[in-house]
Formats: structure tokens, sequence, C-alpha cells
């Protein structure tokens, strides 16, 4: 999609006993119990993260000052005072110039046919989304880098144009009188991967399509699934060839709506090509999921582009539960992982100008000095997420609690992140009990509600189980550090922090 026409300080928040005292006691529910079963797995996490496509991603990198940048940098992807983000969407430019808000692409010029040498012209800078990447990639350790994109360059297409729909020549039923362009988009994309290779960022993920189903003024490609099928064996036979195969995978197909993925991946099914795909990404725009997608066990799906395109900008956590609040984000992602198996999860654009005055971004940058900036609460409904569930985490089974609702996962460095949320008007105490793999012995407590950001808030820990509050329309996570590293040449000693 792409739609044109205060920062509280952090501190710890004070407890009596297993309650904080900042919530009056008339409010407080009592006690229950979430349990949370190590041994019951579900998916596993890819990561959570946005997108900076149509040079969104230019008012971070052009921006002279450089504090607010660096600003805006650690709100996005610090893992102890931002959001933590793990995963970074970038649009493949198609368009032949940068005006407005095109996304270039750096071979403009047909070449004279698919099988003529191809004439590019990179500029190292790529809508500004190669610097703003790099330091994702160098500074905060961002490992998830997905290109995508929307359509393949004009000349590659049936209606010549990157805009209006348009199929690539030579899929099912598309002959165009300039031949076959399949083999020819395939080796754009792997020259892609290349060049952000040699500024030394390794692309992890390839789309070729962005809402196939849909045909805007704007770069576009349409698509069904027996077509998507068609590229997706070139463009893995392309990357088998360059030897990619071990670091890029494939994902399609951004649909505009769950029903239309649901399609799509039944033709691409019926064509024999699903085993090529390493995930599978929709958008809900159209529709949401209800149920699971339907995939073969091990193809990861992603929400890959969510965001509130209709309500008025907001930066409030909760008013009435309109789309754009953080905490109807929270929830938002609660659904998608926990009763949809989601592996990744993605808003729409980072940042972005203040028009159109829509929740379409996370944090509202002008473009102009003194460069000002506004954060909303869905960054911080992103943070109690990401910062906690890291690439790789595997989803495990939460039940139980009065109130609340819960999801747990076991993170690569055997780390655990308990994630709750507040279903109600009353703030509640619980109590975490951790089965199928060990003794909690440590844990911390970090909230987001209306007045704090994913600050941190004191926890007991007794008798393996851990004690905290969660507040009223909150989402507070609950984080028990990884396990130490035995210590050589001794006797490992018992007991975690998990042990």
């Amino acid at each position: 999609m792409r739609l044109t026409d205060v920062i509280v300080a952090t501190a710890t928040l004070p407890l009596a006993a297993a309650v904080p005292s900042w919530l009056p006691l008339s409010r407080r529910q009592a006690g229950s119990t979430i349990t949370v079963d190590l041994s019951k797995t579900y998916q596993t996490i890819d990561g959570f993260g946005c997108s900076f496509a149509f040079q969104r991603a230019n008012l971070i990198t052009n921006m002279s000052d450089k504090t607010k940048q660096r600003q805006l940098l650690d709100l996005l992807f610090n893992t102890t005072s931002g959001a933590g983000l793990s995963i970074i969407r970038n649009g493949i430019g198609s368009s032949p110039d940068s005006s407005s808000d095109h996304m270039n692409t750096f071979a403009p010029k047909d070449p004279g046919g698919p099988t003529a040498t191809p004439q590019d012209s990179w500029d190292g800078k790529d809508s500004g989304q190669l610097w703003l990447t790099q330091e994702a990639y160098n500074t905060y350790g961002v490992r998830q880098i997905y290109g995508d994109a929307w359509s393949a360059p004009g000349y590659m297409k049936s209606n010549g144009n990157e805009n209006n729909g348009g199929t690539l020549c030579g899929v099912t039923g598309t002959s165009c009188r300039t031949g076959d362009w399949k083999q020819a988009f395939a080796d754009y994309l792997v020259r892609y991967v290349r060049y952000y290779a040699e500024a030394g960022v390794p692309v992890t993920r390839l789309g070729f399509l962005n809402e196939p189903e849909f045909s805007p003024g704007y770069a576009s490609m349409n698509s069904n699934g027996a077509q998507a099928a068609d590229f997706i064996k070139t463009l893995h036979a392309t990357l088998e060839a360059a030897n990619l195969t071990s670091q890029v995978g494939i994902g399609c197909c951004e649909s505009e709506g769950w029903g239309n993925q649901v399609n799509m991946v039944n033709g691409i099914k019926s064509a024999g090509a699903e085993d090529l795909l390493a995930m599978v990404t929709s958008h809900t725009y159209t529709g949401g999921p209800s149920s699971p997608m339907n995939t073969r066990i091990g193809v990861p799906v992603w929400l890959s582009e969510q965001c509130d395109l209709q309500g008025q900008w907001t930066t409030s956590w909760y008013q009435y539960g309109g789309a754009g609040e953080g905490l109807t984000q929270a929830n938002n992602i609660y659904s998608a992982l926990v009763s949809y198996n989601i592996s990744g999860y993605l808003y729409w654009e980072g940042v972005q100008w203040p028009s159109p005055t829509t929740n379409e971004k996370m944090i509202r940058v002008d473009q102009q000095t003194p460069y000002n900036y506004e954060v909303s609460k869905r960054l911080w409904a992103f943070a109690n997420w990401s910062r906690f569930v890291r690439p790789g985490a595997v989803r495990v089974a939460s039940s139980g609690g009065s109130g609340v609702k819960s999801a747990a996962f076991r993170n690569v460095d055997g780390s655990v992140a308990v994630v709750v949320i507040s279903t109600g008007g009353s703030a509640s105490s619980v109590s975490i009990k951790v089965t199928g793999g060990g003794n909690v012995t440590e844990a911390t407590g970090w909230v987001t509600d209306q007045t704090h950001n994913c600050e941190k808030i004191s926890v007991t820990v007794a008798d393996g189980s851990i004690s905290g509050s969660v507040a009223a329309r909150s989402i507070t996570t609950f984080y028990i550090p990884a396990p130490p590293a035995p210590a050589a040449n001794k006797e490992r000693k018992r007991g975690w922090r998990f042990v």
C-alpha cells in the first residue's frame, strides 16, 4: 500500500509487594495464575518490523540534525530504549525517476529486449533505504532484510508501465511483443541483492509482488497464483545458480487481503512451486484471517503490512478502541501470533511526513528543520513484543489468568518472554508459573499503557513463580533472562534463572 492522494523518560516504577503503588487499591483485582508450558510448542517467530518504502527512509537518511536522526533510529531499533524492531521491508524500485515519492529503478532504460545486456545505474542510495538499512544492520543487529518489488520496470510488463497493474511478460496467459521477461526480472532482483551485499548488507528475503489483485496509479503488478508460480520457479533457479539460496528466501505474494492470499497459495500449490517459498506474506486491508494460512508445515506466514489508513493521526494508547490506538495494535499482534500462527508482523511505514494525517506510520516526522517528530503509542505496543520476543523464538503454551490474556515465547538463548494484555478496565495481580523446563529465579516486568512506554516495573520471584501486576488496559511483558552459561571445568550449578 502507499497513500499520498512526547517521549516519556524511562524509569523503574515502584512496587508495593507484588502490586505497584501507582495503582489505586480500589482498582486491583485478586491475583490469578498464568501457566507457561515450555514443552508445548507452536510456530517460530521471525520478528517484527516495518517498511521505509516510497522514500520514507529519506526522512531519516537525509536529516541534517544528527541528534534527532539517532533518536529516530533508536526509537525504531534499539532493544533497550526503543521498539527493538528486527525486520526491515524495503521497496525495490521500478520507477524511471525519483519525483514525488517514486522509488527509482537502477535499470531505467530498456536495454533492447529481455536477453540484451542490462544498463544499470545504481545510485548507492536506493531511495534512502540503503543507508538506513546499513545502520539497522551494523548498529542495531537487524538481520532480517526483506526486499520487495511492487512492480517490475515498466518495459518488462504487458502494459509497458510500472503503474496501473499489468502483468510480467512471459508468465502464463501473458504474451508480449517484446518477449518473455521472466528471466530478466529474476536477474534484476539478484543484481539488487548483490548491490546490497557490496554495501555490506545481506538481503535475506525477496518478494516480487505487492497487492497483485490491485491496479492503482502507482507501482503495481497483477498476478494470479499460477503466474506467481511461473516466476517463483525462475527466480529460485536464478538464486540457485548465483549460490544465494542459503542466504535469500522467496516470499509471496503481499495480497491486499487474506482471502486473495489463500487463492494465491492454492494456485502456487497447484503449479508445484510451494516448496520453493521461504515465506507467505499477506495484508489485511480487504479482509483478515479467520483461520491459519493454508500453507505446508514449515512455511512461515507474515502479516507484512498492517496499519490504520482511515483514522485521523493519534498518539493515544486507549480512548474508545480505535484502529490507530496503541492498545488496539497490541491486541492485533496478539491475535495474529496466537490465533493465526503468524511468524512475522510488520507495520506499514516506520516514519512518514505529517500528510496524510492518518495512522499509516508509527512516527510522524517533519521534513524541514527543526525536524519535529511525534511518536505514536503503536510503536510502544510493538516494543513490548519485539524487544523481548526475538528472531528465532518459539511460541509455547500459555493458559489461565483472570481479566488478562497471555502469550509466551522461548528465545534462542533460552530466555522466556510472557506477554500479558489486560482485557478490561481494572488492574490485576498475576502469578506466572513456568513448567516443562527449569525453575525460575529471576525476572523483570515491562509495562506500556496510557502513561508508560515499555517501562520497567519490579516483580517478585518466589518458589519458582513470578508475581506482578498488569495495569488496566495495558500490555505487560514478563521477561525471564537466559540461563547462565556453565562455568568451564566446574560443576554446573543447579537452578535456573533457568537452570
